[in-house]
């Protein structure tokens, strides 16, 4: 029975690990369709020629840097956000109303409805409102060419798995980055790099503590109007 569940246990881990990295295929493969959609076809090679622009021979005397797939690269990830809203409304209204009679014929004394009806009304709304993001993040990454466009460009992708005290954080990187964009010491900046993917996730002990709670919980907060 024991070996049984063993077995099981084992068969479901493969096939869970398995799944990850088909998910993870896939990914980069819609993200090439959708990179690739708009990419120029590759330039007709006249007959008889053997040179390609984009071939390793084309820079003999280039710094060495990422070129083909499979090249490393490094990705200086510099990211800053900073958004701020305000508004304010004023708004007041006053409407005063008197009704009265001041005089009647003859000698009639009128002193008793000279004011018949009085009315005050007086309406005020103020509201105001403001809000604030700050987003930073400052990191090096080194990832691998993974495919090279029809236009020369290079599709790269990083990632980076950090385990500590319980901790568990993952930074992953994708992007279009253009080979004459590519530094001397093979590094780019990820302000320079098209399309960028930046994801930032963690789990344990501390994303345990601030991860929302779960949708029964949300329901019955949205219910309780918290």
């Amino acid at each position: 029975m024991k070996t049984a569940l063993c077995c099981l246990l084992v068969l479901a881990a493969g096939w869970l690990h398995a799944s990850k990295r088909d998910a993870k295929n896939n990914t980069l493969a819609k993200y090439l369709a959708r990179i690739q959609t708009a990419q120029p076809a590759s330039p007709a090679l006249s007959a008889g020629s053997i040179w390609v622009d984009a071939g390793k021979m084309a820079s003999l005397s280039a710094d060495y840097k990422a070129m083909a797939v499979g090249d490393t690269i490094e990705i200086v990830v510099v990211q800053g956000l900073t958004s701020s809203n305000a508004n304010s409304v004023s708004t007041a209204r006053t409407l005063n109303t008197g009704s009265g009679i001041s005089s009647l014929p003859g000698k009639i004394n009128v002193g008793g409805v000279t004011n018949l009806l009085g009315l005050n009304s007086t309406e005020a709304l103020s509201g105001k409102g403001a809000a604030s993001t700050a987003t930073s993040v400052t990191t090096n990454l080194s990832g691998r060419v993974v495919a090279a466009l029809a236009s020369g460009n290079l599709v790269v992708e990083a990632e980076r798995t950090i385990n500590m005290n319980n901790e568990k954080q993952t930074i992953f990187l994708r992007g279009v980055v253009r080979r004459g964009d590519i530094g001397p010491n093979n590094t780019v900046a990820s302000d320079s790099v098209g399309d960028l993917e930046l994801e930032i996730k963690g789990k344990g002990v501390i994303s345990d503590g601030v991860r929302q709670p779960n949708r029964v919980i949300r329901t019955i907060m949205h219910f309780l109007d918290f």
